[in-house]
């Protein structure tokens, strides 16, 4: 089996189309709805990559990323942002420890593309 990896968003139809997407690919796939437990599944699963959304109950999207990166043990996980958000309108690039960021609606081969450079 390849790699595991965290989909972490509170839209359940789309983790359920990713998930399906990814276990397709060989992946093992977990999953989080909201920031504080994606942080708690991060720290215990420890997995390959995650995949974030920004906009999350509890802890958003962009603390979560931030905690993990500062975290001297689990920054080399790589982190791809999965939005709606407008990225070129707004200056959050530079606010972000993200590995990549991609918006939604997203192309799915691009998305697996950067999941494969990610992980290797």
């Amino acid at each position: 089996m390849k790699s595991t990896i965290l989909i972490v968003d509170d839209e359940i139809h789309l983790v359920k189309i990713l998930r399906f997407t990814l276990e397709h690919e060989g992946y093992r796939v977990i999953s989080a709805f909201d920031g504080m437990e994606a942080v708690a599944k991060i720290k215990s699963e420890r997995p390959d990559l995650v995949i974030l959304d920004l906009m999350l109950p509890g802890i958003d999207g962009y603390k979560v990323c931030n905690r993990i990166k500062q975290s001297e043990e689990l920054k080399e996980i790589p982190i791809i942002i999965l939005s709606a958000r407008d990225f070129e309108n707004e200056a959050i690039e530079e606010t972000i420890m993200a590995d990549l960021l991609m918006q939604k609606p997203f192309n799915t081969e691009n998305l697996l593309t950067a999941i494969d450079d990610l992980i290797k």
